[in-house]
């Protein structure tokens, strides 16, 4: 798809995937339901023959998009060993980090492009980390040797665990999907989960939460807890298809003997102790040095509106209260409604409106004008007076 802006003039809007789409794990790759370029489809004659297909929301129509496997280990990135894939928040950011900077080294016009980090899933932690680790980097280099990170962007994103395992009984029960009975049941399991962060047992906490995930599936026996609205789960064969074609691993640049997975068994097992740790800090300390956007799609029932809105609410950040009075605006795409905006100062939250854990796979043209609204600080997102005067913008307009 044409960019309709020099590459020179446009912000660089760089991804790090480790969202998934299977149970609370990092090393699944959601990246081709979502803001990519090109979409996976199939044409069936005798044969099924997989094609691929213009994204019309696609996030590189102002913007030039870097996409990476992460962590070490997904997608096409090569461990040599299990002991090289990282097994904390601070070794991840500090792989992304010598990736980011490599990749800047290689064009000086990158310098001083403004950077935005988004991700979605499970980059709920992966995203703050990175951020968080740039500004810290940042302060300890000369100017000319820092990145000019302008912003980071979390979808349906799990990012403080402690306070989000506590809301899914209630979401689930007031949405109509269960009875008293079975919210008290799952109550009583995450009340556990609670107790096991609070002890730092990570691993039994972990389990505890996929108990409280299991126990909702048999419940509700929804398809999928990504999207309520599904009959059927997910399709992720295309990808796997596509993606292990010879020719496409020639085009990649990739080893023709790796084989794509969409999902890494050994990444999941390294990440097993920080799943339930939350990265809450490092997105309170960036949405006081840069800008924050936080969205969610209505039907997901795995990282839902009302988890995000019950950990924003606990954050320690002097903006805090202001956001939590700041009107939540009606958001309107080509005169059609497409969600709600709350937004104060550097902090936004989106609702995207009939869209799953994969929003902008399911909203497509919505969140291309959410993010390049944000990106540019446009209609809802743009910036308003504050007490303390008008906030600082952090990118330039084209």
């Amino acid at each position: 798809m044409k960019r309709k802006s020099p590459i020179h003039l446009s912000p660089k809007l760089h991804f790090s995937f480790g969202s998934k789409v299977a149970l609370v794990a990092p090393p699944c790759k959601a990246t081709f339901m979502s803001s990519v370029p090109w979409l996976v489809s199939s044409h069936k004659q005798n044969v099924e023959q997989v094609a691929i297909e213009p994204n019309s929301g696609s996030w590189n129509r102002l913007f030039g998009l870097l996409f990476l496997d992460n962590p070490i280990g997904t997608g096409f990135s090569i461990a040599s060993t299990p002991e090289e894939i990282p097994r904390d928040q601070h070794s991840v950011a500090q792989q992304l980090f010598t990736a980011i900077t490599s990749f800047i080294a290689l064009d000086p016009s990158f310098k001083s492009r403004p950077i935005y980090v988004t991700g979605e899933s499970y980059a709920g932690k992966y995203v703050p980390a990175i951020g968080y680790y740039i500004l810290m980097k940042n302060s300890q280099l000369p100017a000319s040797s820092q990145v000019n990170l302008a912003g980071v962007s979390i979808g349906d994103g799990l990012t403080d665990p402690v306070i989000q395992v506590t809301t899914y009984a209630a979401n689930t029960y007031y949405s109509g999907f269960i009875n008293e009975k079975q919210k008290t049941q799952l109550e009583e399991i995450q009340l556990e989960a609670v107790g096991l962060i609070k002890n730092g047992s990570w691993s039994k906490a972990r389990g505890a939460r996929n108990r409280v995930l299991n126990l909702l599936r048999n419940m509700t026996g929804l398809a999928t807890l990504y999207d309520f609205r599904r009959l059927v789960p997910y399709d992720t064969r295309l990808v796997t298809k596509l993606l292990n074609n010879v020719e496409v691993k020639k085009a990649l640049g990739v080893n023709e003997s790796i084989v794509f997975e969409l999902c890494s068994d050994v990444v999941q097992a390294a990440f097993r102790e920080d799943v339930m740790k939350s990265v809450k800090y490092m997105v309170e300390y960036l949405v006081k040095k840069s800008k924050v956007l936080l969205y969610q799609g209505q039907c997901d029932l795995m990282e839902t509106v009302v988890s995000t809105e019950a950990w924003i609410k606990t954050m320690k950040w002097e903006g805090i209260p202001k956001f939590l009075e700041a009107e939540r605006k009606v958001w309107r795409v080509n005169g059609t409604l497409a969600g709600y905006v709350q937004k104060w100062g550097s902090l936004s939250h989106v609702l995207v409106l009939a869209a799953g854990h994969h929003a902008p796979g399911d909203q497509p043209v919505n969140c291309q004008a959410m993010i390049e609204d944000w990106v540019l600080e446009r209609g809802l997102f743009a910036n308003e007076q504050s007490e303390n005067g008008p906030t600082i913008s952090l990118c330039k307009k084209n």
